[in-house]
């Protein structure tokens, strides 16, 4: 990798740039990079100027020019070739090369991400390790990046610019960034390999005129990992190889194991090699899945109880310590292999097991989806491998790993038949690691109690909004539920619970929308009620924008996408009466709306036409002044009134009119439907349709609450023999 042939892309028109990316300088004229930096998504076409800057910004001089596209794949692949239109001639070539076998490569590469934007666009040196088995069925490559940037606060990509960055995997270009991967926090972009691109004729052709011939593919693989010198091994070398001291410091075959390891692990084992300890460390602290995969090979050498313990106590104390995952290749590619099978035909089995009976685990976000991708899942199983389901063990075993439970759980959803594979794997994994039977078998029968119990569908979001009183901007601390007419919820968790702009909770809002829509049936809209503060109940939540859900469909509001409404629990605190004044209210048969249109109403006056005239009346709505609406809608609130109406845009009595298009005393049973195709045409026409409805929704005997899946302890006194 040579930072002089760095390329920083500008497109646009001659008026205005639009997007920004990353090259490398393939010959002397010769840029390559991802097609879609290059295109105007509204027009599918390019755009008509493109200019460039050669060279690393940090090296000395850079070279600024201009370029046009002359060539993009014939399969619409996402990279494409510019020429300059002055001649950069550069020391040296590029070689290229292809990744090949099982074991991951390190790799690195030269980009200009908005993360690393200040005053302008600084380049930042990509590095970290490619996994070739984590190629998924579109064949682009995995990169997990060591250093990643945070999710912007205001939504934009942090890896924007990065497109089309060149990887290096030792000194050969061996792909090309094209997008990130934000479900694994930003940690994880997408490359489409080199060999998908350097066989095309119109590619080859190009890099024989310019350059100095056709490119020629090198195959690449992982160097086996050896041990440094003992004063430079890493912390966590030395803690493995203290750690397999403990099982294997006196066998004599322990050599042969390792061998088979390593060519499990992809490596090419040369005939000469012959692994002490020390390397034994390094080829586990390399690969996280070494040490259990050479657990599978051991258990059936180690005839000992004594070594059976041993080395669960050296799983056990890896896995805490971070030095390896649960599962080994074998058993991980088995799992994945199953999984995606049920992926393909019931992709909503698995994240709602994982919602419903992991609800205290903190879950990945592909599993706060309705359905779960097949590409996603190497990231699910990787997250639950890490943590357990909090359930107890008898004294002195492993507790249970999540994931087991998840999958004993799926396993009983299948029924009988078809979820024996899947228990038979659990059954081998938990022999391997050292998990009691009792426990296992105490999972197993929660999961058939879960699975014989037919939950309801959710039929609600729940959000929880609060102020970051100490933020310096517009923040707010965001939870969601999930709700069931029942009373019960699953809480989503979420991998990061800082502050967020209102753009960012209503994306939130808008996702876990998504969660429920499919089990809300086809004609009924989805609902999202937001749970605020006293003081909060004027915020503007409904009008706050997620941005566009995917480049065909344009943005608009959360408020005119599904019904939004507002509650205010703590309310209830305050005033001992009002649940039962609430229950009353709602039983009381919907008697006439209560509309105040007068400036003389004033609270004492409120409070004898809410405990006389219209005592069991369900919705009031409110035209009235600022100043004047929030204590009369606390008042309401307090007297147990559960739906109140009025506009947050209103200055006066006067300014009524403008909610009549919603028609505010009409059916109460449609009014959040009726306000929300309001909201919509608000947004299309601000100036025609300047009211800003806000409406309290709070309906009986629909207050979310807390459900548990009962579990048995193992029987105390069984322990392994």
């Amino acid at each position: 990798m040579d930072p002089h042939r760095l390329v920083l892309i500008r497109s646009g028109t001659t008026r205005l740039r639009h997007r920004v990316g990353s090259g490398y300088l393939v010959a002397p004229r010769l840029v390559l990079t991802a097609a879609h930096i290059l295109q105007d998504g509204e027009r599918s076409s390019y755009w008509e100027e493109i200019q460039v800057r050669v060279g690393h910004p940090g090296r000395g001089e850079t070279l600024r020019t201009g370029a046009k596209l002359i060539w993009i794949h014939p399969q619409d692949l996402d990279v494409a070739l510019l020429l300059t239109h002055d001649e950069i001639d550069l020391p040296g070539s590029v070689r290229w090369g292809h990744p090949v076998g099982r074991a991951p490569l390190r790799y690195e590469g030269l980009g200009f991400p908005l993360a690393s934007a200040e005053d302008g666009r600084d380049a930042e040196h990509l590095r970290g390790v490619l996994p070739p088995l984590s190629s998924g069925a579109r064949g682009l490559y995995v990169l997990d990046q060591e250093p990643a940037p945070d999710l912007r606060d205001d939504g934009r990509r942090a890896w924007g610019g990065a497109s089309g960055t060149a990887v290096f995997c030792e000194d050969y270009l061996v792909g090309l960034v094209i997008r990130d991967d934000r479900s694994y926090g930003n940690r994880r972009l997408r490359a489409i390999p080199a060999h998908c691109f350097v066989q095309d004729d119109g590619f080859q052709a190009l890099l024989q005129r310019y350059a100095d011939g056709p490119p020629c593919l090198t195959e690449i693989g992982a160097p086996l990992p050896t041990a440094q010198p003992a004063t430079e091994r890493s912390p966590a070398e030395q803690e493995t190889e203290r750690l397999l001291w403990s099982v294997l410091g006196g066998r004599t075959t322990y050599t042969v194991h390792v061998r088979a390891l390593a060519r499990r692990l992809g490596y090419t084992v040369p005939h000469s090699y012959e692994p002490t300890m020390a390397d034994l460390a390094a080829l586990v602290a390399a690969n996280p899945r070494a040490l259990p995969s050479l657990s599978s090979t051991l258990v059936l050498a180690l005839t000992g109880e004594d070594e059976r313990i041993r080395l669960t106590d050296v799983l056990t104390r890896a896995r805490a310590g971070g030095l390896c995952l649960l599962l080994s290749l074998d058993e991980c590619e088995t799992l994945l292999a199953l999984l995606r099978g049920i992926c393909k035909e019931q992709p909503t089995l698995i994240p709602r097991a994982a919602r419903e009976v992991l609800r205290y685990a903190w879950l990945p976000a592909p599993l706060n989806r309705t359905h779960l991708c097949a590409d996603d899942l190497e990231h699910v199983v990787e997250h639950l491998e890490s943590i357990s389901d909090s359930g107890r063990v008898p004294d002195d075993t492993p507790p249970v790993p999540a994931l087991l439970r998840l999958a004993e759980c799926v396993a009983a959803a299948l029924g009988e038949e078809s979820g024996a594979e899947l228990r038979r794997w659990s059954d081998q994994v938990a022999a391997r690691t050292g998990i009691h039977p009792a426990a296992l078998a105490e999972r197993r029968t929660d999961a058939g109690r879960w699975a014989a119990r037919q939950a309801p569908p959710f039929s609600r979001v729940v959000v929880e909004v609060s102020r970051a009183r100490t933020e310096p901007r517009d923040s707010y601390y965001c939870r969601i539920l999930l709700a069931r007419p029942d009373g019960t919820h699953t809480s989503l968790h979420e991998e990061e619970s800082a502050p967020k702009t209102p753009e960012e909770v209503a994306r939130q809002v808008r996702d876990a929308v998504e969660v429920v829509a499919d089990e809300l049936g086809l004609t009924a809209a989805p609902h999202a009620t937001v749970l605020v503060a006293r003081d909060s109940l004027h915020l503007p939540i409904d009008e706050w924008n997620p941005g566009a859900p995917n480049e065909f469909v344009p943005d608009q509001p959360i408020g005119a996408e599904f019904c939004i409404t507002l509650s205010c629990p703590e309310m209830s605190k305050l005033v001992r009466s009002r649940e039962r004044e609430h229950r009353r209210r709602w039983e009381s048969g919907h008697t006439a709306p209560l509309v105040v249109d007068d400036e003389r109403v004033t609270l004492p006056r409120l409070r004898r036409l809410l405990q006389t005239t219209h005592r069991d009346a369900t919705q009031v709505v409110l035209h009235c002044a600022p100043e004047q609406r929030d204590a009369l809608l606390e008042l309401c609130l307090a007297l147990g009134v559960p739906v109140v109406l009025w506009d947050r845009r209103a200055d006066c009595p006067a300014d009524a009119a403008g909610l009549q298009q919603l028609d505010p005393t009409g059916p109460l049973g449609d009014l959040p439907e009726r306000v929300r195709v309001f909201r919509g045409a608000a947004f299309d026409e601000p100036e025609t349709l300047p009211a800003r409805p806000a409406l309290v929704w709070e309906e009986q005997g629909r207050r979310p609450r807390p459900e548990s899946l009962p579990l048995q302890d193992p029987p105390k006194g069984a322990h392994a023999s």
